[in-house]
């Protein structure tokens, strides 16, 4: 069983922050079964990745909805930034595979850091 007493968050010096995404699935399904799920959740902190950018790993579950849901994993593209030294990113993903399909989810996070 997972113990958070001994999980040890990895270190990213300059990079360490978050972000908060939240977005709508594409849909799936037909006629009456034709549906989507909403999500939100917290990224992970920043990866590093080659030429001195990072990308975020995230994982959340979809609301309820046609008696299923669905799980959320992606990692994010590098950061696009918005003006005032700030930035987002973008992410294009799908949902597992459950009650026989998946769905689309195409969505950018929020800026980091908000109120700083």
């Amino acid at each position: 069983m997972f113990n958070s007493n001994n999980y040890e968050r990895p270190s990213y010096s300059d990079e360490e922050h978050v972000h908060e995404f939240l977005g709508s699935t594409k849909l799936a399904g037909e006629g009456e079964r034709c549906h989507n799920h909403r999500f939100a959740g917290v990224t992970g902190e920043a990866i590093p990745i080659m030429g001195g950018n990072h990308t975020h790993k995230l994982f959340t579950n979809t609301d309820f909805s046609k008696k299923h849901y669905h799980e959320l994993p992606a990692e994010t593209g590098p950061a696009i930034p918005v003006g005032q030294g700030r930035h987002v990113h973008f992410v294009r993903t799908r949902t597992t595979f459950d009650a026989g399909h998946f769905h689309l989810a195409i969505f950018a996070t929020l800026i980091e850091d908000p109120l700083s």
